[in-house]
């Protein structure tokens, strides 16, 4: 049987077996904070780094990544988001990641459980001046872990966007782990990460990962991602079919961000995956981690 415990700040799902946990924080995006699958730690606390720093597992929206200068233009408009990323002066990551999440749905069942979450975005920013609502729906299984997101353009306007996801996964030994998929296409980046176009791939299919110093992003040709540990096999998939994929490894031992996203950094102005929502109209999808 599963059980859903709260705090003012977090959600607790675990089984009774206590082979799957997950805790997220309400207060951080509602961002997925630790993950056992099979009594396999996925995910965990980043510590001693911080999450203002991490953006461990956030949803990222209305974009996902960075924006040059935090500015862009849309529909003959000039807009700037706030800079979040000071050093390169780039607005990074989207306006929800440290956003508080109200619970509006629960349930658990001797197989599986899930929660909804939602965010209600009434006050339109100088940089963003559109309303929304976007609602997480967390659903774990003995093996398996979806989140889908749902978000509903309750403003007059259109307004462009794109949506990221931003866990980072554990393995015991990340010199021996591999991350497999399916690409023809990589971005170029500037020095501070903007990206400038788009390459020939020149990754093989499966990256075997030793030393490497990840910060890198692939439009993907199919949805399906592998990542290999020694110890389990985890397949990341999404239901968006014009899907990318960033991979980055921090200053932290035995641990990579797995990012899917529906666009790349400063795709407000490239429009690399940019998608546009109209009033009233919903978007959806659906991204999946399944232990193989």
């Amino acid at each position: 049987m599963y059980t859903i415990n709260h705090t003012k700040t977090t959600i607790e799902i675990l089984n009774s077996e206590k082979t799957v946990f997950a805790e997220i924080r309400i207060n951080d995006g509602a961002s997925l904070q630790k993950l056992i699958l099979s009594g396999n730690t996925l995910i965990k606390d980043l510590s001693p780094l911080e999450y203002k720093n991490t953006y461990a597992s956030s949803v990222l929206f209305p974009f996902a990544n960075r924006i040059k200068d935090g500015v862009y233009s849309y529909e003959d408009k000039n807009y700037k988001f706030p800079i979040n990323e000071v050093p390169n002066n780039n607005a990074l990551h989207g306006l929800v990641f440290n956003k508080t999440f109200k619970i509006i749905d629960e349930d658990s069942t001797k197989d599986s459980a899930s929660v909804k979450l939602l965010y209600k975005e009434d006050k339109k920013s100088d940089g963003f001046p559109f309303t929304y609502s976007i609602q997480l729906e967390y659903i774990l299984t003995e093996t398996s872990l979806d989140l889908n997101v749902t978000v509903i353009n309750t403003d007059a306007k259109s307004f462009p966007f794109t949506l990221g996801w931003h866990p980072y996964f554990l393995s015991n030994n990340l010199h021996e782990s591999s991350l497999a998929f399916e690409s023809s296409k990589k971005m170029a980046f500037s020095k501070r990460m903007i990206t400038t176009g788009t390459i020939s791939n020149p990754d093989n299919s499966e990256i075997k990962i030793k030393d490497k110093q990840l910060d890198d992003c692939w439009q993907l040709d199919k949805t399906k991602v592998v990542f290999t540990t020694p110890k389990y096999n985890l397949v990341i998939n999404s239901t968006e079919k014009d899907s990318f994929l960033q991979a980055y490894t921090p200053p932290l031992a035995n641990v990579i961000a797995i990012e899917p996203t529906t666009g790349v950094s400063d795709s407000f102005n490239n429009k690399i995956g940019l998608k546009t929502l109209n009033p009233k109209e919903t978007y959806q999808l659906n991204w999946n981690l399944k232990l193989n």
